[in-house]
């Protein structure tokens, strides 16, 4: 059931890495120069009022990871963040090898 979910989640953050992939790039042409959406960007026009006080719950647990892990997090390109994140959770859910050497019939 783990796998199952792991692959499922994999698969639509591959997805929402491809489509914000395409959007980038269609928004490049467009204005004739690298577009590139963040990850706080998506954040913001998805969670408009949980956005703005992901700063303060984040520092009231620990302040030092504000500066070293989410901000670099969400300045990241979005479709980057989650092609790789797609990536793993596939790699994570893949079903387990059949061993070599070992007989199937009795």
């Amino acid at each position: 059931m783990l796998r199952f979910l792991s692959r499922l989640l994999g698969f639509l953050c591959l997805a929402g890495g491809f489509v914000a992939l395409v959007y980038d790039g269609a928004r490049s042409i467009a204005n004739n120069g690298l577009r590139v959406t963040s990850l706080s960007d998506v954040l913001l026009t998805l969670f408009k009022d949980k956005a703005a006080g992901l700063q303060a719950a984040v520092q009231d647990v620990a302040p030092w990871l504000w500066d070293l892990a989410v901000l670099p997090l969400t300045l990241a390109p979005a479709s980057l963040i989650g092609l790789v994140l797609g990536a793993a959770l596939l790699w994570l859910g893949q079903p387990s090898r059949e061993p070599i050497g070992f007989l199937t019939r009795p």
